[in-house]
């Protein structure tokens, strides 16, 4: 079954930042509109104990794009959570998630995406599991503010992109087949 890695990032690669509302207050009615319609609820998302905590946090404050992720079916990787998990349809797992997610990619009747969690998609990514890479980029620079910056420690990936998608207000949809490169790519023709 296919596996997602889906972001979403300020302009400079931040996953979120002091100060600043989910989505950076820029969800406009359009992507709003895309988040429900994409909906994960056709996806068993995969997730860490504190991308758990923040959604079921946003999920319990009935924060607008997030309160229909209840229904969804969570997988949690965590070895500091316990069960029984408070969310709704969610389901821990302790121990290897790469191998964890190497069988589910097997046995899932959904596909799979990581929703946050830079640790375990910087891991599944580096598995060489990834088959779309997803980010959706918001139109603000959070250098002063920024926290959680998503790509530190990722292995060298080539992208071949899928889809563009332009949102209200600029926020931009790209999404990629990720290819894990061994070594940086060699210059293209043309280059200096």
């Amino acid at each position: 079954m296919e596996l997602m890695v889906d972001y979403i990032a300020s302009l400079d690669g931040y996953g979120a930042a002091e100060g600043w509302p989910g989505w950076w207050g820029l969800e406009g009615p359009e992507y709003l509109g895309w988040l429900g319609e994409d909906s994960a609820a056709h996806r068993t998302l995969l997730m860490g104990a504190n991308t758990y905590r923040l959604f079921h946090g946003f999920a319990a404050s009935q924060t607008e794009g997030v309160d229909e992720l209840g229904a969804v079916q969570k997988i949690v990787f965590s070895s500091t959570l316990d069960e029984p998990l408070e969310w709704e349809n969610s389901r821990l797992i302790r121990g290897d998630a790469v191998e964890a997610v190497r069988e589910l990619r097997e046995t899932s009747d959904h596909p799979l995406s990581t929703i946050g969690s830079l640790s375990l998609a910087r891991s599944l990514l580096s598995a060489g599991l990834v088959d779309r890479f997803r980010v959706v980029v918001f139109p603000v620079i959070t250098g002063k503010t920024g926290q959680d910056r998503i790509y530190d420690g990722y292995p060298d990936i080539a992208l071949d992109l899928i889809e563009t998608r332009t949102f209200d207000g600029g926020t931009l949809l790209l999404d990629y087949r990720p290819h894990v490169l061994d070594a940086p790519l060699p210059p293209g023709p043309g280059s200096a």
